[in-house]
């Protein structure tokens, strides 16, 4: 009886767990990366359009990708 009580229990917290995030109450984003949502909040909107972050992101990897070319090197500037 107990072990069904337990096994009801943790069901439901993650039953409710799963709403909680699908309602966008809680949210999951491990890794400070950079999504969709906080480029077009205006966050980056004070920079050039070749020197804003895409998504997928992290703001670690968008720079060394503009470290590798030549044309974007003059946006690591923004990022310091």
């Amino acid at each position: 009886m107990n072990k069904k009580l337990i096994l009801y229990g943790v069901v439901i917290v993650l039953v409710l767990l799963l709403l909680l995030i699908s309602l966008g109450i809680i949210s999951v984003n491990p890794g400070k990366e950079i999504n969709s949502n906080s480029v077009n909040t205006g966050n980056y909107d004070n920079l050039p359009e070749k020197c804003r972050p895409t998504a997928g992101y992290t703001e670690e990897s968008w720079k060394e990708h503009l470290g590798h070319h030549a044309e974007t090197q003059d946006c690591l500037k923004y990022f310091n």
